[in-house]
C-alpha cells in the first residue's frame, strides 16, 4: 500500500524546485496533486505532465499566494475537484531582495514577508477551517531554511520571513492539536534549484560550493520530498512542532555563510 494513497495534496511553488520534488515523491506515494504556479502557466502545465505519469490526479491553479482573495479561490477551486485536501505543503517563496538593511526599502522587505511569511499564513487558516469542517485530521508542512537559526548577511528580510515561519508552525502545532492537525517545518541547506541558478546543471559549481557542508555536496528536491513523504503519512503522527532540517551537516556549522 502506497503511503498516500486516496490523499490530496496542496502544494504551493510546485512548479519547480522543491516544491516539484516533493510532488513527485507524493504523487509516487498515491496522492492526488492540486499544482501551484505563480506566472508561468506553460512550466505548471509541464510539471503537471510529470505528476500524472505517476498515475495521479492533478488540478493546476495560478496563485499569489500574498493575495487573500487568490488563497480563498485556490482552496475553493481543490475541494470542488477533490472534495477535500489531506496535506498541505507551503513551498512558494522568494529569496529575497538581497540588500543591507541600511539600503533595503520597506516595499521590498515587505515584498518579502508577504509572499514567504503571508503566503502560509493564509494557506493554513484555509487549510485549518476545511479540515474543521471534516472533523480534524490532516498535515501541515511549510518549507522553512536553515536560515531559521542561521542568520546570514544582506538577507534580513528573508532571515525574518523564516524566522517568523518557524513561530507560525510552533504556534499552529498548539493551536491545531485537538483538531489532530500535525503541523512541522522542513528546513533545507544548499539544495540545487531554479533559486540556485549557478548550481543548476553545473557539476562543478556543485563541487565547489559543496565542499562548504560536511557531506561534500549540495542536496536535491526528491532528498526533500522523501522527507515531506514521511511527515505527510501516518508514520508522522506523533510529530509536531518541529523543523527538520535537511542540511548535508551545515548547520553544524553555524555562523559560517555559504
Amino acid at each position: 500500500m502506497k503511503k498516500l494513497q486516496g490523499k490530496t495534496a496542496l502544494i504551493t511553488g510546485s512548479d519547480s524546485g522543491i516544491g516539484l520534488g516533493i510532488a513527485l515523491e507524493f504523487a509516487k506515494e498515491g496522492a492526488n496533486i492540486v499544482v501551484c504556479y505563480h506566472s508561468n502557466e506553460e512550466k505548471g502545465k509541464d510539471a503537471a505532465a510529470q505528476i500524472e505519469k505517476e498515475g495521479v490526479k492533478t488540478l493546476l491553479v495560478k496563485v499569489s499566494v500574498e493575495e487573500e482573495g487568490d488563497i480563498l479561490t485556490l482552496f475553493e477551486k481543490a475541494i470542488r475537484e477533490f472534495g477535500s485536501i489531506d496535506i498541505l505543503v507551503n513551498d512558494a517563496g522568494t529569496n529575497g531582495a538581497k540588500k543591507p538593511v541600511i539600503d533595503m526599502s520597506l516595499e521590498e522587505f515587505d515584498r518579502t514577508i508577504k509572499s514567504d511569511l503571508y503566503g502560509a499564513f493564509l494557506t493554513c487558516r484555509s487549510f485549518a477551517q476545511h479540515r474543521r469542517s471534516k472533523g480534524g485530521k490532516g498535515k501541515i508542512i511549510n518549507i522553512s531554511s536553515v536560515h531559521e537559526e542561521i542568520m546570514f548577511t544582506n538577507a534580513a528580510d528573508y532571515n525574518a520571513a523564516k524566522g517568523g515561519l518557524r513561530n507560525l508552525t510552533r504556534t499552529l502545532a498548539l493551536e491545531l492539536g485537538d483538531l489532530h492537525i500535525n503541523v512541522n517545518n522542513i528546513g533545507p541547506g544548499m539544495i540545487v534549484t531554479p533559486m540556485n541558478k549557478d548550481l543548476m546543471n553545473n557539476p562543478a559549481a556543485q563541487k565547489e560550493k559543496g565542499e562548504a557542508v560536511p557531506l561534500k555536496r549540495p542536496g536535491f528536491p526528491d532528498e526533500i520530498g522523501k522527507l515531506a513523504v514521511f511527515l505527510a503519512s501516518d508514520d508522522a503522527s506523533y510529530i509536531t512542532g518541529a523543523t527538520y532540517f535537511i542540511d548535508g551537516g551545515l548547520m553544524l556549522k553555524m555562523g559560517r555563510e555559504v
